[in-house]
């Protein structure tokens, strides 16, 4: 629990009726950090990478230090390489034997290709619109795009750039979690010092408010992240047997907090080593299958209904949410966009003085 939390729960008492100025301060200030999470978007990811780990495990680093009367750092350096150690250990456990295997199927890329393409075509020659095409020339065409998309200096050179913006977008985003580890919860007092001092008391039971359904929907969070773990395994490693399975599902239910690049990726991944282990079309198909259900019921099903209820938010409102903040921000817009939502609504509760706007709906 933050100092504001606790310092909120200490003054707080029947609220005053807020001011119009108040409330027109508050819209402005919304529309005033929307602009600037806009202008700075792209900056924005290590930011909040770390700043919602930190919010999470800060509690556990406070009620450590409590408990032992040692110093926090102390808890929160330990914290620090608990979460690194286990990141760097799902990667060398699982990465090695994961490329070997994808390397194997594409040092002959063409091959590969030709094979997975012959079998839903056969190798007869077909005629497609007037063109002569059979599953080698599919496959040599194929191939030979790839090739003019890497000898593109242009592409190549964005490629290499965006590669070293992502190392460099790691790198700070552990140096940031760290640094905010440490501070505890002296990084939302000092934030807090940028509300006038007339509208603290304000800010401090919005916080309130918001602080205990934030805490509802990362658990909920949580709970998506076991479900999408749990459902890869079953579909990779007891119906379609798809080698390092336990693996492919681990990655699949942690990139689930990486909205749409995240089950991208895990996809691709899985997909490709399903590909290569495929002895006939039908087992592409059943990847196929199992990765559209899969999505399905994150997206559509149990991720909008069980973070619905532990934001007290409609599943529909949820999908908006993720769609809209996707359109605007990107990624850091759909981690955001629900936690932005649940914050308006905890202000204009206390605008408008309705408790009831927090309830379960």
């Amino acid at each position: 629990m933050t100092g504001r939390t606790k310092q909120a729960q200490t003054t707080r008492g029947p609220p005053p009726a807020p001011s119009r100025r108040t409330a027109g301060l508050t819209l402005v200030i919304f529309a005033g950090v929307l602009v600037v999470f806009y202008l700075i978007r792209d900056i924005l990811f290590p930011f909040v990478f770390a700043g919602i780990l930190a919010y999470v495990c800060t509690p556990l680093i406070d009620r450590l230090a409590a408990r032992t009367r040692a110093p926090r750092w102390i808890f929160a350096v330990l914290v620090l390489i608990v979460l690194m150690a286990g990141a760097a250990g799902i990667g060398w456990l699982g990465l090695p034997p994961l490329i070997r295997q994808m390397g194997q199927g594409g040092g002959n890329l063409t091959d590969s290709i030709q094979g997975m393409v012959a079998q839903f075509i056969g190798n007869d020659t077909i005629n497609l619109l007037g063109v002569q095409i059979n599953a080698h020339g599919i496959a040599h065409r194929l191939v030979q795009a790839l090739q003019d998309t890497l000898n593109d200096s242009g592409r190549v050179l964005s490629v290499v750039t965006y590669g070293f913006a992502g190392m460099f977008g790691i790198i700070l985003s552990w140096v940031l979690l760290g640094y905010l580890l440490i501070a505890g919860s002296s990084t939302g007092d000092a934030l807090f010092w940028l509300v006038p001092p007339r509208q603290r008391p304000f800010a401090d039971r919005v916080w309130n408010d918001l602080h205990n359904v934030l805490w509802r929907y990362f658990l909920g969070v949580a709970l998506v992240v076991l479900y999408a773990s749990t459902a890869a395994y079953i579909g990779l490693g007891l119906i379609l047997h798809i080698h390092h399975a336990v693996f492919l599902a681990l990655i699949t239910g942690l990139l689930e907090v990486i909205p749409v690049i995240g089950p991208f990726a895990s996809a691709t991944i899985a997909g490709l080593i399903a590909m290569q282990q495929a002895e006939s079309a039908w087992n592409i198909v059943e990847y196929i299958i199992y990765a559209v259900m899969l999505r399905v019921s994150i997206d559509e099903f149990f991720g909008p209904i069980v973070l619905g209820k532990a934001a007290f938010l409609p599943p529909a409102l949820v999908i908006f949410c993720f769609l809209s903040g996707g359109i605007l921000f990107g990624i850091v817009g759909i981690i955001l966009s629900v936690p932005f939502a649940l914050t308006v609504r905890a202000t204009l509760a206390e605008l408008y003085r309705d408790p009831e706007a927090l309830a379960p709906h």
